[in-house]
């Protein structure tokens, strides 16, 4: 689904992300771990091709194509979606209009936005004056409206209260097992969407570079011990049989 070949990227002349090297298959769920301001969103939004992110080094292939120089649109239209930790107020734009030019033909619009509580606002602007709650709720209502084959979620836990994050879970696992093929890229810092969604695997971005790959439950079990910088210096001693880990 998703190949990144040793990915370099800088934003305003500063390297962000350095010689990243990931696979997403089909059918798939990649948790991307990591404290705040460690590359993480960097990496969402140069796969998605936001301007401010230059690719200084690599290739991103999506479904074999290699799609370096596709804008965001492109990139969208081939069947990738995201939802932001911290999206946009539009305003001029109402969510229905939002939705509706989105969606695919099986999705009903006003039903699907009364199981999210959100029938009241599909005629006010997209997330003005919208709680974190409900704007988190509006976003995931767009994603399950566009249904892409590959979707990212940037801190899909975060600002989220305990109501809101199983509506969060549950929506996630509708969109990802929409289809069998469908792969996710899962970014958290603290790991607590894993109650509610499955990953298959995980990986550690430090620093801008990746730092460990294999189970995610073992990984935040590492982390919840000996915290993220231990991902750097522990060289592999603590690889079990039960979760191996590729250095």
């Amino acid at each position: 689904m998703l190949r990144i070949e040793n990915l370099s990227v800088s934003v305003s002349g500063k390297e962000v992300l350095t010689d990243i090297n990931l696979e997403i298959k089909k059918g798939e769920r990649l948790a991307v771990l990591g404290p705040n301001g460690s590359g993480k969103t960097s990496l969402l939004m140069a796969i998605m091709g936001f301007s401010d992110y230059k690719i200084t080094r690599g290739n991103i292939i999506f479904k074999g194509k290699q799609i370096n120089g596709l804008s965001i649109d492109e990139r969208a239209r081939l069947g990738m979606g995201i939802i932001f930790q911290r999206p946009p107020t539009i305003r001029g734009v109402r969510l229905r209009q939002m939705v509706n030019m989105i969606k695919h033909n099986d999705f009903d619009t006003d039903k699907e936005a009364k199981g999210f509580n959100l029938k009241g606002f599909l005629d006010r602007d997209v997330n003005l004056g919208f709680s974190g709650g409900e704007i988190k709720r509006s976003e995931l209502f767009q994603l399950l409206a566009n249904s892409p084959d590959l979707s990212f979620f940037d801190e899909p836990e975060s600002g989220v209260d305990l109501e809101n994050i199983i509506l969060v879970g549950k929506v996630m696992n509708r969109i990802l097992n929409k289809n069998k093929d469908n792969a996710g890229l899962i970014i958290t810092h603290t790991g607590y969407i894993f109650k509610y969604v499955k990953a298959d695997r995980g990986c550690v971005l430090l620093g801008g570079k990746i730092h460990c790959l294999g189970d995610p439950k073992w990984i935040l079990e590492e982390v919840t011990k000996y915290g993220y910088e231990g991902c750097i210096t522990c060289k592999g001693e603590r690889i079990t049989r039960k979760s191996r880990v590729k250095r």
